[in-house]
């Protein structure tokens, strides 16, 4: 191939220069892709053509492939989405076709849909993206060999498996049996016996072994409970969930056996799907603001108006890599961080320590970084060097910098984007209009990083073409990555290798406070079963509703610290006639009282969690202060006769008598935060000024909406509004906005480390 080319390239005018593109890389990707394009004189196009061939047939079997990602961007390449209902038509399609050899590396951080709800029971990593890599990953040629399948054949067989794995459910199926038939595997011809046996087989067991029984009381993806049952399948029954919580041990020596039964079952590698870690994990994101959120799913929810600044995640025991996943690193010939989340896909697999070094050693592999195609909204629509514009290619690259451990040296040296050249202006304006835009590549800037941009083809042109929709194209991609490690071993030949100066400084942002899922579930059930909740109608049933509703918010916001539900002794509903407090400013009918430490909330607010969500956040955060306000009162103030507005007096309770979840020096922290002006002379005397008629928030008050803004800042628009100023760029000229932009960044800063504990 090298003689061809630098025949081709010594020509005075090479056939090279009438192709697209500047870069020789493009030039030849877009060769492969395209095809030789029209209108170039006879003898040039035959020179191309012989070109393109021989890129084609260069050998890639026995090549290790590696693909490093999560969900759906990860599944796409390797073998094609398998939750969509258009996989059947091509399933064995993408880097699995053209590279056998490949494995994929999965993020396990999510805790969203079917996958959240498992976590809520079993003390398991998340198992969503491993079930749909599975299923990506299963190959024609294993069928074949496997079962003496045909094309034909094997395709229904694929078929049936999707269905069968993607099923889900939203309440209790009656047996195993109505089970069977309801997610369409009872009695299929099209699966082989061996197959159908075992699947029946674990289907059963989540009817017969106690610990799985549990999780078909929630709505569930079917696939989620088969792999969870094949972990399952070797731990001894005496090994409770609770006791598997205790011991990482028993479930990482059985996860992997798990998995690559199940791998093997279905026609794929035995090592076709590898978790990053063994160890229940959970994504926590900091954005400019200040502002820390935890969950994948919320945080891909969240609408903060803010860049993300850093990504960490937090583990529930120290993170282990296992020796053969640095093993399949090591061996690997080309590795791909598939498309995806920035911030939930990749990342958070280069946190786990061990990893990032791994890949960095190898230096003789081609490492690829595959570009989403569209900027996400709340992740890659804000830049953090510069908030005002959209995100660009090279802000993607400086925040996997940011956040892997010694940075992105090393890591990848190709960068693939989209390339727009071919999709009509129509087609962006449609996307645009649903608020979607490309990346943008700023070339030269991703240069200036040490990383080479190739801009390619790498949608379906068929979807483009019939459905005016651009996506990435599994078969496509793998032509992709085909062409360029037959380019990587031509330079190999010409002595153009690149040195590798790698950089192994720099430390992994993890905690290891988290709690396993399943254990603080069952914590916070036990909690609300242990409070007093007080409705007009006495009724059981309606209490059980509200305790589940309190269920699933303490679920979703995982920031809250359950020391803070000490605070809390029970809710208690009243009456709208019977509500006194003059709420006509704030709106939230909800507040905590020192009294009795309950809740009382207004009855209309019980509705549903939609109207529960915000009163009960916003009097759990007032229940941090507990009483320690002896007394508060309010004076005019009277200066020569005239009124000119009102001093706030609170008297806080001896720190003997006082039931406060912070400590004296944090209580008198967060009261100068909210304004409060300590008095020199008494330690427990707090004034704030009040200007004529003007209103202002209380300490309770505000200690309420701004734990529930942090939390969510839909909650608390109020709040919201007064954080707007840390967006603004201040001026020197207004020294007043200066300490107020600083007021917000402190009383973010207390929130994040003292209530949150971040």
């Amino acid at each position: 191939m090298l003689e061809c080319l630098k025949q081709i390239e010594q020509e005075t005018l090479s056939p090279l220069d009438l192709l697209p593109h500047a870069d020789l890389h493009e030039k030849l990707v877009d060769l492969v892709v395209a095809g030789v394009p029209d209108g170039i004189p006879a003898e040039t196009a035959l020179k191309l053509q012989q070109l393109k061939h021989t890129l084609e047939r260069e050998s890639v079997s026995g090549l290790n492939v590696v693909v490093f990602g999560g969900g759906t961007g990860l599944s796409t390449i390797v073998g094609g989405d398998s939750r969509s209902e258009l996989w059947g038509r091509e399933p064995f399609s993408g880097l699995k076709e053209v590279f056998p050899e490949t494995k994929s590396i999965v993020c396990i951080t999510d805790d969203g849909g079917s996958t959240g709800e498992l976590l809520k029971d079993l003390p398991l990593i998340a198992l969503g993206d491993i079930r749909h890599v599975m299923l990506s990953s299963i190959q024609l040629s294993k069928l074949q060999k496997d079962y003496g399948l045909t094309e034909v054949s094997a395709g229904k067989c694929v078929e049936i498996l999707a269905a069968v794995f993607n099923y889900r459910f939203s309440k209790r199926p009656e047996n195993s049996q109505q089970l069977l038939v309801d997610c369409g595997l009872k009695q299929q011809k099209e699966i082989p016996e061996h197959i159908q046996s075992k699947l029946e087989r674990i289907i059963h067991t989540l009817y017969s072994d106690s610990r799985l029984n549990i999780t078909l009381d929630r709505p569930h993806c079917l696939g989620n409970l088969i792999l969870a049952a094949s972990i399952y399948e070797k731990i001894p029954n005496h090994y409770s969930n609770a006791l598997l919580a205790t011991e990482p041990n028993i479930i990482r020596q059985n996860l992997q056996r798990g998995i690559t039964s199940l791998c093997k079952l279905l026609g794929a590698n035995e090592q076709a799907v590898i978790p990053c870690t063994h160890i229940p994990a959970e994504l926590s994101i900091r954005y400019s603001n200040g502002v820390q959120v935890t969950g994948e799913q919320k945080s891909g929810e969240a609408r903060r108006g803010y860049p993300i600044e850093t990504v960490c995640i937090n583990f529930c025991n120290l993170p282990e890599v296992s020796d053969e996943l640095l093993g399949v690193i090591k061996d690997a010939d080309v590795m791909i961080m598939a498309p995806g989340s920035l911030y939930s896909s990749l990342i958070p697999i280069f946190q786990v320590p061990g990893i990032a070094t791994a890949v960095k050693q190898n230096v003789q592999a081609l490492k690829v970084l595959v570009s989403n195609l569209w900027v996400q909204v709340g992740e890659t629509d804000l830049s953090m060097s510069e908030p005002d514009r959209k995100f660009h290619l090279s802000d993607l690259l400086k925040a996997y910098a940011q956040n892997i451990p010694g940075g992105n040296r090393g890591l990848f040296d190709t960068v693939l984007c989209l390339s727009l050249k071919d999709v009509p202006a129509t087609v962006i304006q449609n996307y645009a209009i649903e608020g979607k835009n490309p990346i943008y590549l700023d070339r030269e800037e991703v240069r200036a990083q040490g990383i080479s941009p190739l801009e390619c083809g790498i949608y379906s042109f068929s979807a483009l073409r019939e459905h005016g929709v651009i996506r990435h194209d599994p078969r496509q991609f793998a032509l992709v990555i085909r062409t360029l490690w037959a380019i990587a071993n031509m330079e190999k030949q010409d002595n153009k290798a690149k040195d590798s100066d790698i950089s192994r400084s720099g430390n992994a942002k993890f905690l290891t406070s988290m709690e396993v899922s399943s254990v603080r579930y069952a914590k916070i059930k036990e909690y609300l079963s242990s409070i007093s909740i007080n409705i007009q109608e006495h009724r059981e049933d309606k209490k059980r509703v509200i305790r589940s509703i309190l269920q699933d918010i303490l679920w979703q916001h995982k920031d809250i610290p359950l020391k803070h539900l000490e605070c809390i002794k029970g809710i208690q509903c009243i009456t709208t006639d019977d509500w006194q407090r003059n709420q006509n400013w704030d709106k939230v009918f909800s507040f905590f009282d020192p009294s009795d430490s309950i809740v009382k909330i207004r009855q209309d607010k019980f509705a549903s969690k939609a109207t529960l969500e915000v009163p009960f956040l916003v009097a759990l955060g007032q229940a941090l202060l507990g009483n320690y306000a002896q007394q508060k009162r309010i004076r005019e103030v009277v200066i020569d006769g005239v009124s000119v507005g009102k001093a706030y007096h609170i008297d806080l309770r001896t720190a003997t008598n006082r039931t406060c979840y912070f400590s004296e020096v944090e209580l008198a922290e967060y009261l100068s935060l909210s304004r409060m002006v300590a008095d020199p002379s008494n330690p427990n005397h707090f004034t704030r000024l009040v200007n004529g008629s003007e209103g202002f928030t209380p300490p309770g008050l505000l200690m309420g909406l701004t734990y529930a803004w942090y939390l969510d800042n839909r909650f608390a628009s109020h709040v919201e509004y007064k954080m707007a100023v840390m967006r603004i760029d201040h001026s020197d000229l207004i020294p007043e906005q200066i300490r107020m932009k600083s007021r917000r960044e402190k009383l973010t800063l207390f929130f994040r480390e003292v209530v949150f504990s971040h």
